[in-house]
C-alpha cells in the first residue's frame, strides 16, 4: 500500500500543486457492497479559513480530547443548519412531479451537506495547527479519508438504510476528488492513478476499523493514524517526538466516533451536525 502512495502522489505532486488538490477516485467500487466486510461488530466548505494565521497559540497536547463525548447535532436555532426547502402552492406541486421531494432527492441533499461538513473540518487551519501538521496533498487527503471514515461508520449503525445514505456520501465525495485532482492538472493516465487512490481509501478503512475491535492493542489506532497521516517514510511506529500529536489525533477520533453515536439520526441524514471545534481545543481538555 505504501509503494502505491508513494506512485500515486509522486505522479499528482509533479502534475500540480499540493496545497491545491484533495485527492480523488473513478466512480467505479461501489461503498454499500463493502461495507458489511468494513464494519466492526457490536464542493466547497461550510466554513472559509486563513492558513496563514501567524499568531497560533500554543496547543498542550497532553490535555486535550478528554471531555466528556455529547451529540454533535445542531442545535434548532443554529444558524449553520441547512433546512429542506418548504416550497407552498404551485411551486411545490411541480417539484413534487419532478420528484423533488423522493426519498432518493432528499437523500441526495443531505448527503451533499454532510459531505460539506466533512470538507469543512478536514480542511480547516486549525487541525493542521493543533496537530502540528503541514498543509500537503498527503496530509489533506489522509484527513479527508479519516472524516469519510468516521462518518460513514456512524451511518452503518443505522442498517441498511445508513449505508445506502453513505453511498450517496460516497458518490458525492469520488465525483467531487476527481474534479479536484482533474483541475490539478492531473490529466494524462488519470484512471490509474485515481484506481490506486481508491485503493488507499479501502484499505484505509479497513484499517481503521480493525484498530477499534475488541481485540485491538491500545496503540493500534495510534499506529495506524502515523501511518496513514503523519508518516512520510512508511515507518511503523512514530519517532518519540511525532508521537504527542499522533496520540492526541487518537483520542480525538475515539471521541469524535462517541460524540457521533450519540448524535441523532435526523442530524446524520440531514448533515445538520458539525464536527468538534478545534479552533479552541481548550473546550475538549482536561484540567490542570
Amino acid at each position: 500500500m505504501l509503494a502505491r502512495w508513494s506512485r500515486a502522489i509522486s505522479q499528482i505532486s509533479n502534475a500540480g500543486s499540493q496545497s491545491r488538490i484533495l485527492g480523488g477516485f473513478s466512480n467505479t467500487q461501489n461503498y454499500a457492497k463493502v461495507a458489511a466486510f468494513s464494519m466492526p461488530p457490536s464542493s466547497s466548505s461550510l466554513d472559509s479559513n486563513d492558513f496563514n494565521n501567524t499568531n497560533i497559540p500554543t496547543v498542550k497536547l497532553d490535555k486535550l480530547f478528554w471531555s466528556k463525548p455529547c451529540s454533535l447535532a445542531l442545535a434548532k436555532d443554529s444558524p449553520l443548519r441547512i433546512e429542506e426547502p418548504d416550497y407552498q402552492g404551485i411551486r411545490r406541486f411541480f417539484l413534487k412531479l419532478m420528484l423533488f421531494y423522493s426519498k432518493q432527492s432528499k437523500s441526495i441533499r443531505g448527503a451533499n451537506v454532510v459531505y460539506r461538513r466533512i470538507i469543512t473540518q478536514a480542511d480547516k487551519s486549525a487541525i493542521y495547527n493543533v496537530f502540528n501538521i503541514e498543509k500537503t496533498f498527503k496530509t489533506t487527503f489522509s484527513l479527508l479519508v479519516l472524516h469519510m471514515w468516521m462518518c460513514l461508520r456512524r451511518l452503518k449503525e443505522e442498517g441498511q438504510e445508513g449505508v445506502e445514505f453513505g453511498q450517496y456520501v460516497y458518490e458525492i465525495y469520488n465525483h467531487d476528488l476527481e474534479l479536484r485532482v482533474s483541475k490539478a492538472g492531473v490529466n494524462l493516465l488519470l484512471t490509474k492513478w485515481m484506481k490506486d487512490l481508491e485503493k488507499i481509501f479501502y484499505g484505509n478503512l479497513v484499517a481503521y476499523d480493525a484498530a477499534l475491535l475488541p481485540e485491538a492493542g491500545k496503540d493500534d489506532l495510534s499506529n495506524v493514524i502515523w501511518r496513514n497521516v503523519f508518516s512520510d517514510d512508511g515507518k511503523s511506529e512514530p519517532s518519540d517526538a511525532a508521537r504527542r500529536p499522533v496520540q492526541a489525533m487518537a483520542r480525538y477520533v475515539r471521541r469524535e466516533i462517541s460524540c457521533l453515536s450519540l448524535t441523532d439520526k435526523e442530524a446524520m441524514f440531514s448533515g445538520n451536525f458539525k464536527f468538534s471545534s478545534l479552533e479552541n481545543p481548550l473546550l475538549n481538555s482536561k484540567k490542570s
